[in-house]
């Protein structure tokens, strides 16, 4: 006979109560933490990830997208700097959305490097509306913001980059105006500081180079260039004439309406999506010390090259580091504002 004591069913089951705990205690903790971190760390994102819940968002967000990118293209590269600019801050997460508030009244978008040059908040209000309207609670902002860069791209390109975005998002809480200083690059930065900014958000130097060329599209502020290149003397790294059309178009603005000059990014192709911002870099044709800086080591220049030079080379890399970048929540009913009563972020 076997000397373990016989067990009767109803000890048996006294002795699982312990391990029922600890299992039930160990689900609680993996939900909360699912609740804590962002989506893409607690479940993958993927392609298509709305079949199910919300079928036609990706199309719903991109009628919405092609009306203001064909009205104005400037929106189109306001919503793709608008997903880096979410990104880079605490993930992409939608807080760069989020409005003031009395318990908070410096959010991100109101912090230097977004107020006020940041656009496209009302091509996603209205994205997002059109969403709910189809499918109320089921998407998230974050996700919405993707999607839309991801079209905008898509229509800067005359319809020639086409990017599989997956989803999966979940909208942040929190919203803080220091972060994004602390976080976004300036446009001041050399290439050691620019590959660190980049390294700290698992992006790699070819990364960096090529979402770089974002800047092919856009207008930029005089005031984020004009005393960091245009002050600089002999043996500048930007072209001598660029640099004088620069001072002119600077000088003109409507001083009597307080309106603070803008120029194109990019002045040959300035509302096209193109490898054109790679060949500015190497004519020393561009606005910021950090698009100068991709030439300043030879294996950042020789990307320069291959994006300006070989065809398709640098479309190819954007959309691999694009769905790279945007994979770093709650879905709110509305984008500019946190939910009441989901304590957990979602609902």
């Amino acid at each position: 006979m076997s000397s373990q004591p016989f067990i009767t069913s109803g000890s048996k089951q006294k002795e699982q109560r312990p391990c029922a705990k600890m299992a039930a205690a160990l689900r609680l903790a993996v939900a909360v933490s699912c609740a804590l971190v962002l989506a893409s760390a607690c479940h993958g994102l993927e392609v298509g990830y709305y079949k199910k819940t919300c079928p036609r968002v990706e199309q719903i967000v991109r009628a919405e997208v092609k009306k203001f990118v064909y009205k104005n293209a400037g929106m189109g590269a306001g919503l793709i700097r608008l997903l880096f600019h979410d990104c880079f801050v605490q993930g992409c997460d939608g807080s760069v959305l989020l409005d003031p508030t009395p318990a908070n009244p410096k959010p991100e978008k109101l912090s230097p490097p977004n107020f006020p040059s940041l656009r496209g908040f009302e091509a996603i209000d209205a994205a997002k509306d059109a969403v709910e309207a189809a499918c109320p609670g089921k998407v998230s902002c974050a996700d919405i913001i993707a999607f839309a860069a991801r079209d905008a791209v898509y229509f800067l390109s005359r319809l020639h980059v086409k990017i599989d975005m997956p989803a999966g998002r979940l909208d942040g809480r929190a919203s803080d105006a220091t972060e994004a200083l602390d976080n976004l690059p300036p446009p001041t930065s050399n290439l050691t500081e620019l590959a660190g900014v980049f390294a700290a958000k698992g992006l790699g130097v070819e990364d960096m180079v090529v979402l770089s060329g974002a800047h092919t599209v856009g207008r930029a502020h005089c005031s984020s260039f004009v005393s960091d290149r245009l002050s600089a003397g002999e043996g500048s790294d930007i072209d001598g004439g660029f640099a004088r059309s620069l001072r002119k178009r600077c000088a003109a603005a409507d001083r009597i309406a307080g309106d603070e000059p803008t120029v194109n990014q990019d002045v040959v192709t300035p509302n096209a999506f193109d490898n054109r911002y790679y060949k500015d870099v190497l004519a020393r044709m561009v606005l910021f010390t950090s698009d100068a800086a991709l030439l300043t080591s030879p294996e950042t220049a020789k990307m320069v090259r291959d994006s300006a030079n070989i065809r398709g080379w640098w479309e190819d890399k954007f959309k691999k580091a694009f769905v790279k970048i945007g994979k770093h929540g709650e879905i709110r009913k509305n984008c500019r504002v946190v939910n009441h009563g989901y304590p957990h972020g979602h609902y």
